[in-house]
């Protein structure tokens, strides 16, 4: 009964959004697709290469147009892909070269002149195929960079300073000796700017013990510690492992009205608790609130500077204890050469991570059932259209990360695996025989499918579980 009512509400739910969610996600990757597939034909059109068809979407074609190159741009009835046929192509993919041309009105097939030799995507130097196929996943790292340049430029970067608010108690942190008000300066060495550094590399990095070092009353202290594992699942059922501190990140404030325990004393009403807390003003104690989990215990120490309305009735902060100056989140807009440095950083993090995830899957440390297909990026995507146009477009950009980094996996059918062929023919001198290629070619469509039908199949068993 409990598993037929959560598939209804699920249902009912995309039922309910189904143009939201299915328009984000066709729009995104529709975007995306185009993105990738234009790199690939504007680098081949620049070392010459005569491109046939330009199509975002697979199978029949549902409408397009012919320009005076002879490309025939389309859109495809399969919206889950696209591809660029060169010229001298068997196929989309490239995977083997054509023997020659097919006569108009006639099925013999005659050798290819000199002339169409020169624009034939085969007949290319090895760098030249070799740039037209990375142009597409290295298009993708760019049109990121530009989404978050624009972004940082004129809406602002969110920002976050790295402070410990509060501390969870019985966390990883708590157990390292974090308090209240440390500033986060690095981890393993590395600087630290915002909170969002500290939770990407706990989140990412499980339960890797890491080194923090903070500054607390104007010196430096290093801390040790080991994040614990934890999986969230989120309101579509999809489960994520990641690692967890304990640390609050800056906050706006606490309604006292929520707190039911002060140094593990329970407290009857708001007055006693706003009494308890003037009492204890300048120095750590710990509070219980209700949490998803059951109660959350927190260790704070806020200062007297910022609660000083906290008992007058008159004022707006009447019953709101402040536990830091900073707020939650800020959008600061950067100049033009900061946002572009903050732009390659921020790609060179996300590409790090994903990249950290995956190995942790491939070893075991972190659950295969974390990658999502089609029916998660969907939901994702839905979701960042309801928070916004800002939030679509800031996972555009990261979705356009994971494309191109994808893409470059030395995969056979995949860009990279294109890239390696040409690395051996570079090497070797000649490229390996179309026997070799074909097989090659076959395994990786077998992985690829195979991988597509684990991570769809993951999505659906997740959701009705």
């Amino acid at each position: 009964m409990n598993m037929s009512n959560s598939i209804f509400d699920w249902l009912n739910l995309i039922a309910g959004n189904v143009w939201l969610y299915g328009g984000a996600f066709f729009l995104v990757l529709g975007i995306l697709v185009f993105v990738h597939e234009w790199g690939h034909y504007y680098v081949a059109k620049l070392c010459g290469v005569k491109v046939e068809s330009f199509s975002v979407g697979f199978g029949k074609e549902l409408f397009g147009f012919t320009d005076k190159a002879g490309t025939r741009w389309k859109f495809s009835l399969v919206p889950l892909g696209g591809y660029v046929k060169m010229f001298g192509d068997v196929d989309p993919a490239s995977a083997k070269s054509a023997d020659g041309v097919a006569e108009e009105d006639s099925e013999e097939i005659r050798p290819f002149t000199e002339e169409e030799k020169g624009v034939a995507f085969f007949s290319q130097p090895v760098l030249k195929r070799a740039a037209i196929v990375f142009a597409g996943p290295a298009i993708n790292f760019i049109f990121a960079i530009l989404i978050m340049f624009l972004l940082y430029t004129f809406y602002g970067k969110p920002i976050t300073p790295p402070l410990s608010t509060s501390v969870i108690v019985d966390s990883a942190a708590y157990e390292a000796g974090f308090e209240p008000h440390d500033k986060i300066l690095e981890i393993d060495g590395k600087e630290v700017l915002h909170f969002e550094d500290i939770r990407r590399a706990v989140a990412v990095g499980l339960d890797k013990t890491r080194v923090f070092t903070v500054l607390r009353d104007g010196e430096e202290v290093k801390l040790s510690a080991t994040p614990k594992v934890e999986t969230i699942e989120d309101r579509f059922g999809f489960k994520h492992t990641k690692g967890f501190l304990g640390i609050i990140s800056p906050g706006n404030a606490i309604d006292i009205s929520k707190i039911t325990k002060i140094d593990d004393e329970a407290v009857q009403d708001v007055e006693e608790t706003r009494a308890m807390i003037v009492e204890r003003l300048g120095q750590p104690f710990t509070i219980s609130m209700p949490g998803a989990d059951g109660e959350d215990r927190l260790l704070i120490n806020p200062l007297p500077s910022l609660n000083k309305n906290i008992d007058n009735g008159d004022s707006q902060e009447f019953n709101v204890l402040v536990l830091e100056s900073s707020r939650e989140e800020t959008f600061l807009k950067l100049p033009m050469g900061q946002a572009f440095t903050a732009s390659l950083v921020e790609t060179k993090n996300i590409t790090v991570s994903t990249m950290e995830a995956l190995g942790q899957i491939f070893v075991g440390s972190r659950s295969a059932t974390e990658l999502g297909g089609i029916i998660r990026i969907g939901a994702i995507a839905g979701d960042m259209a309801k928070s916004g146009f800002i939030a679509l477009v800031a996972f555009t950009a990261l979705l356009s990360i994971n494309l191109g980094l994808i893409n470059l996996f030395p995969i056979p059918m995949l860009d990279g695996g294109h890239l390696v062929f040409y690395a051996v023919e570079s090497i070797k001198g000649s490229p390996l025989s179309e026997t070799v290629q074909e097989y090659a070619f076959r395994v990786g469509l077998v992985i690829l499918v195979g991988v597509m039908l684990f991570a769809n199949l993951n999505d659906i068993v997740q959701l009705i579980r």
